[in-house]
């Protein structure tokens, strides 16, 4: 696919990015450089409550005017929050992207945490935290992550009740102004628009300051829990291992292990455990390959009395890979994923995301050339990768309770 992509670092240290589309859509995210990683213990989720409180309200615009500026014109206003990144979004036909550019550039520069929409907002995340415990695969995504790492990995995303209830306003002003400043942000944008329009908006909207990010110290870990609930029928179990961040290729390689194994219908653990076994409904294979850390996941939903059978089968065809694996299968993977990536570009709002990311690795240019960079992946690499996943990994189980 030929694309038109430029990226500027201005002077104030903002990061501009553009993939020039020729469609009447067009995507806008101001991205932060700041998640669940650069928290402390203490006060994990106070990205996630910055971000809840960015959509109530500026010194310009109310909840409901930030909403009615870009839903009452066609479009789609959303954020979310990872352990690397807060992002701000909207979709929306591209006539419209001045009305983006202000609304989302507004709600970055001038939040008025209002006191009372704060504390409301508080027991809004308070049953958010409520709904990810409730929900069983939700639940154990979590729990699989705080296996796998130290420190204030092993806190939710979201936070907990202690740690929201211990966020004052003074100490999310306080990170709102180390944190949101432009040579911390990332202003990117797919769809029909003019490149240096993008530049002039944020050279005329965003002084030049600067702003502080500290990442806080985690180790990997490999642990293994079994939690039991009351009122679930189905057993959720996800196998996890880390994938080394020193060499890019390897998680190229981690990419192409995950596809393997559990990426699809045609995957070898969908074959085992599911066509030819029929232990389990769902299963499914994620690849969390981030800056700062990376793991790979399996998720599978079974019967409880079937956990250990399907451990076993998970090992086996892990030990199966790092003995046997050929080129040729390691091939057909590369293709599949070539295909995948091409897909994904497909959306605009999809694309703008698969950017973000890349460039919080170093430079959003490339993601272009991830065709290359599946097929550098060797077959020593991949196999290699599976024998470290079959000796070291952590288990998580959330299980009926009788």
């Amino acid at each position: 696919m030929r694309v038109t992509f430029k990226r500027k670092v201005l002077k104030n240290g903002m990061t501009i990015m553009l993939e020039k589309r020729n469609l009447p859509v067009v995507s806008v995210a101001f991205a932060v450089r700041n998640g669940g990683v650069n928290e402390k213990e203490e006060e994990k989720g106070i990205s996630h409550f910055i971000e809840h409180m960015l959509y109530k309200g500026t010194s310009k615009r109310d909840a409901k005017k930030i909403a009615d500026e870009i839903e009452k014109r066609g479009g789609e206003l959303n954020g979310f929050t990872s352990e690397e990144i807060t992002a701000y979004w909207c979709k929306m036909p591209s006539r419209h992207l001045n009305i983006a550019l202000e609304v989302l550039g507004d709600m970055v520069k001038n939040p008025i945490f209002n006191e009372k929409e704060l504390e409301k907002e508080r027991k809004v995340i308070f049953e958010e935290i409520k709904m990810y415990h409730d929900n069983p695969r939700a639940h154990s995504l979590d729990e699989i992550q705080k296996l796998l790492y130290s420190g204030t990995m092993k806190i939710n995303l979201v936070g907990t009740l202690k740690t929201m209830n211990s966020i004052t306003r003074d100490k999310i002003l306080n990170r709102f102004k180390e944190v949101y400043t432009p040579n911390n942000m990332i202003l990117c944008v797919v769809g029909d628009c003019n490149f240096e329009d993008l530049v002039k908006f944020a050279e005329k909207n965003f002084k030049d300051e600067k702003g502080k990010i500290s990442l806080e110290e985690f180790h990997p870990e490999n642990e293994s829990k079994i939690e039991e609930r009351i009122g679930i029928d189905q057993a959720s179990l996800i196998f996890a291992y880390h994938v080394p961040l020193a060499d890019d290729e390897k998680s190229y390689a981690a990419m192409v292990l995950n596809s393997l194994m559990a990426d699809g219908m045609s995957s070898r653990l969908f074959s085992e455990i599911r066509e030819k076994r029929n232990l389990a409904y769902a299963v499914k294979g994620d690849s969390n390959i981030n800056k700062t850390f990376a793991y790979n996941l399996i998720y599978i939903g079974t019967m409880k009395d079937n956990i250990e059978k399907v451990k076993e089968l998970i090992l086996k065809e892990f030990e199966k890979v790092a003995s046997s694996l050929g080129e040729a299968e390691v091939k057909q993977i590369k293709e599949q994923l070539i295909g995948n990536y091409q897909i994904s570009m497909e959306d605009s709002q999809q694309q703008m995301i698969n950017l973000l990311a890349y460039e919080l690795h170093g430079d959003a240019k490339e993601f272009y050339n991830f065709e290359k960079e599946i097929g550098k992946v060797k077959l020593a690499d991949v196999k290699k990768l599976a024998l470290n996943a079959k000796n070291n990994h952590s288990f998580f189980s959330l299980v009926p309770k009788e």
